[in-house]
């Protein structure tokens, strides 16, 4: 697989990461929460000479979603997203875009998905978590071939999302870290959406230490 990662600059101060993930031999392509910068994006496909299949969204807040009618329009791609975070596509309540880009967007779901599901670039198989609790659809992508999750919003270097904003909650949060996350390989990569990738290894003594204290 290649693997690049953009930072894309939005309103919040914190940059995405927008990932852009290919199969090398079919160079079928997955971007994962193009936030902006979509000339960036599409000129990085061109150089790994993909074949834009997906683009995936781990949540529907508008800091990773800016992105995503241009980048459909210029490159096409399905859009996939965990159903419970499809109505939030066209709620600016939910997905916040007023407040994070000054702006609201209209977005239909291609497709709605599940915990469980499966999606394919090529020969990589990529397992759907339902990891709510920053938001009640966020979702995370696993690769076991290739032993990385991306987490979105759910799991960073050093601590885990929000809860304080519209469908988050906090019980939530800690159980999707504890049930999806905590029980994946120890060497597992974390692809975060926001700042530094990690390992699995190096947040379990963050997670088990800091949970007690919330409750």
């Amino acid at each position: 697989m290649k693997l690049k990662e953009l930072k894309i600059d939005t309103w919040i101060g914190d940059p995405t990461n927008c990932y852009i993930l290919v199969d090398e031999e079919t160079k079928e392509t997955m971007v994962i929460d193009p936030a902006g910068n979509v000339e960036e994006i599409e000129e990085m496909i061109k150089i790994l000479e993909g074949k834009l299949k997906y683009i995936y969204l781990t949540h529907c807040h508008g800091d990773h979603i800016m992105g995503v009618p241009e980048l459909k329009q210029r490159c096409g791609g399905k859009i996939l997203i965990h159903r419970y975070d499809a109505e939030g596509l066209n709620n600016p309540e939910i997905n916040l875009t007023p407040y994070i880009a000054s702006q609201t967007i209209e977005l239909e779901a291609d497709s709605r998905v599940d915990d469980g599901d499966t999606i394919h670039l090529g020969s990589l198989a990529f397992t759907i978590f339902h990891t709510p609790g920053h938001t009640k659809g966020s979702s995370s992508l696993y690769c076991e071939k290739e032993n990385c999750l991306f987490s979105g919003d759910t799991l960073f270097r050093g601590t885990w999302g929000r809860t304080d904003l519209p469908t988050s909650n906090r019980e939530d949060i800690l159980k999707s870290i504890e049930n999806k996350i905590m029980v994946l390989p120890d060497e597992t990569f974390i692809y975060p959406g926001h700042g530094m990738v990690t390992m699995l290894k190096d947040e379990k003594p963050i997670y088990l230490e800091l949970k007690p204290k919330l409750f």
